[in-house]
Order: structure tokens, then sequence, then C-alpha cells
């Protein structure tokens, strides 16, 4: 079944997304720490210079958090270039207040351990320079901390105090960043799982469609034999009255196997050729249930439409073929429950347009691998119906929803309206 879960994604993108919401918490805690220190510890540090550091970061927070609202791609360049302006006002923020002394020092490896888990090599070895170069000049270069004249605290507790809020910063960031990429990367393998599953049921799809097209061909001469055999057969038997019922029955029959291989290869000429086509949404619902009701006379089916009649479809070939294979499976399972009515409800629900198919049959025993070829629940059936109908909606970009009702099952056929 498909699914509108949203995925995580890694990539240059998401890392300088991420970026964005550290940067607000890391100005936020820098005028924390540089006001603490100032005020409560009574340190004579250069605040009007480490409070123009941070105004710096501000103004870039706020063109980086405009740049992500634009949808112009972003390239590793950029995403390492946004980590450089980061770490140049760290290192400007750390030169003035004792440099490679101060515990806060390693914060500069938060942005090798961001890059790394979603950035190439190259762009992580290009920041690991950065960052490396940022800590070599402010071991050879920095302007020492001033004494404190707070009662009780001392260089080593202060040492002590920043290296344990350090710690609690870094586990933090690094941890939920982690848990992001971890959760990303398991959902990834998820979608490959589904894609890979997907290719092998097109490709059974194939295979079996190859094998139609060739019985088909295959199929033609027998079927013209006998619909001139027919008619003769009739004129000579027309005095035994139920010989000549089951001849035209027969006849009626070959007619209609005739006109689904015409229906075939036209479908199959529509398919390469892409074409879409302009109905209203009645004339198309009208259209799939005279021919279901060919099919199957002995069904009832209750239409509702929830939407006005007039409104326009642009659909692509294999959308007729899909509904009625999910008609016919639901005629099959109210048959097997002993009803012979099953419901049809066509709405649209803002940019969707949905064909919800359902039947008073005993449900459906697994949701997982309902779609799966050659699965089914008939003793006759083949498992092509649902496949082909997931099939149908995927190229389509929609969706295929089977669920349990009160009752019986339900499948919702789900389109978007606005790319098909």
């Amino acid at each position: 079944m498909h699914s509108n879960a949203h995925t995580l994604r890694t990539g240059p993108r998401a890392l300088a997304r991420s970026l964005a919401w550290l940067r607000l918490s890391a100005i936020a805690g820098q005028c924390f720490a540089i006001f603490a220190v100032y005020f409560w510890l009574d340190m004579a540090i250069p605040l009007l210079s480490l409070l123009v550091g941070v105004g710096a970061l501000a103004v870039f927070a706020a063109f980086a958090a405009w740049r992500l609202q634009r949808t112009w791609p972003l390239s590793e360049l950029e995403c390492v270039g946004h980590i450089l302006v980061d770490t140049l006002v760290l290192s400007y923020l750390l030169y003035l207040t004792g440099g490679a002394s101060n515990p806060f020092i390693t914060l500069m490896v938060v942005p090798i351990g961001l890059s790394a888990a979603a950035l190439s090599t190259a762009a992580v070895l290009g920041v690991a320079v950065i960052c490396g170069l940022a800590y070599l000049v402010l071991l050879l270069w920095s302007l020492p901390l001033p004494p404190i004249h707070t009662y009780g605290f001392t260089d080593f507790r202060l040492l002590v105090a920043g290296m344990v809020v350090n710690f609690i910063i870094t586990a933090l960031l690094l941890g939920v960043f982690i848990s992001r990429l971890a959760q990303a990367l398991r959902e990834q393998q998820g979608e490959v799982q589904r894609i890979r599953e997907r290719a092998l049921r097109d490709e059974g799809i194939l295979a079996i469609a190859t094998q139609a097209a060739s019985a088909a061909h295959e199929m033609n001469t027998p079927l013209s034999t006998m619909r001139t055999l027919l008619p003769e057969l009739r004129r000579e038997h027309t005095d035994d009255d139920q010989l000549d019922e089951d001849l035209e029955l027969l006849q009626t029959q070959v007619e209609r196997c005739r006109d689904s291989l015409r229906e075939m290869v036209s479908f199959g000429k529509a398919q390469l050729s892409q074409t879409p086509e302009t109905i209203s949404m009645q004339a198309f619902v009208q259209r799939c249930l005279e021919r279901f009701r060919l099919l199957r006379p002995e069904t009832d089916v209750q239409l509702t439409l929830k939407a006005p009649p007039e409104f326009l479809l642009h659909l692509q070939p294999g959308l007729n073929h899909a509904l009625i294979n999910l008609l016919n499976n639901a005629a099959d399972a109210s048959a097997s429950n002993g009803h012979d009515d099953v419901f049809l409800d066509a709405s649209i629900h803002g940019s969707w347009f949905e064909l919800a198919v359902r039947d008073r049959g005993p449900g459906f025993a697994d949701l997982d691998t309902l779609t799966g070829l050659g699965y089914t629940q008939k003793q006759s059936g083949l498992g092509l119906g649902l496949a082909l109908a997931e099939a149908t909606a995927e190229r389509m970009d929609g969706e295929l929803v089977a669920r349990n009702i009160d009752g019986g099952g339900e499948i919702r056929l789900r389109l978007p309206i606005t790319t098909y």
C-alpha cells in the first residue's frame, strides 16, 4: 500500500535547516553566558565586542532563514559556507574569552560531526580543515580571561563548570541530530525495500502482459473462425430453439472476447501515446459502470457522487480498467457472503479525486500483502486485479488504500487532480 508518511532526508538542505535551528539556540545561549559572566561572575570581559559578534551571527541567522525559504538548490559548498561563518563567529567569541583555554573550545567538533552525517567526504574534510585551523589559531593567539571577582569562584571551578555545560550541549546536539539521522536511514531503507517490491511486481506484470499479448494474437484466429461458423450453425438449426439459444449465447461470448482483444490493443496504443482524456466525472463513472454491468449483470452497484457531476477530469489511460477490477473484486467478495450489491463513491476532496469501492464480504485477511502479485482470497482468482490497480495508481502519482469496515471491506483509489 502506498504510504504518505513523511520521510526525513539527509543532505545539504537538511543540514542547513538543522544549523539554522542550532544557530538560534547558540545566539540565545551566548547572550545568556555573556551576561551571566559579566554581571554575575563580575568578570571584566569585553562586553561590547562580544555582543557585536553575537549580533553579526544574528544577522547571518536571519539571512540563512530567508535563504532556506527559497526554492533554489542548496549545494554542499554553500552549506560549508554556512559552517564557515558559524565557525568564524565562534572563533571570534573564543578569541575574546581565553581561546583554547576556554572549555567551550570543544564545540569546534560539533560542525564536523553534523557535516559527517549529511555531506560528502570531501565536504567533511573541508569542514574539518576549517575547524582545525580555527583551533590552531586559538592555540596561538587569544585574549586571556580576566580574573574572577566573585567570592568562592576559582579559575579551576570555572573551568569545571564550563566543561560540564559544554558536555551537556555537545551531547544534546549530537544525540538529537544522530537520532534524526538514524530515523532517516531506517525510513529510507524501508522506502528502498518498497521500491524493490514494486519493481519486482512491475516485472511480473510486464511478463504477464507479454504473455497476454502473445495469447491475444493467437486467440484472434480461432475467434474469427468461430464468428464465421456460429451464424452458419444457427441457420442450420433454426428448428431447435434450445440449441439456437445456446449458439446465440456462444456468439455473444465470442463477440465479447473479440471486443476485449480490440480494447486491449487500443489501450496499448493509448498507453504508448500517453494522451490524457478530458471527461466529466459523471460520464467517466457511468461508462465504467456500463462496462461492469455487461460483465456482472447480477451485481447491483449503488453509486454515490459527492461532487458536481460536470466536474472535468483529465485521465490517463488505464483508470477505467483499474476501477472495473476493483468493482469485480468487490462483487466477488459480496457474493462469497451471500450478497449481490457493492457500493461506489466518487468524490473530490481538495486536490484529490477519490473512488471508494465497498463490499459486503468477509473483509481482507492480510492488508499488508493484499496488492502483491499473485495474492488472492478467491479460489479461482489470479491475483492480478489489485496489483494492476495499485500499479495504475502509482503511475498516476496516486495511492491505493485498503481497510476493513463494519460489514465488509473498502478500497479507496486516490489520484491528484493536478497531475493526472
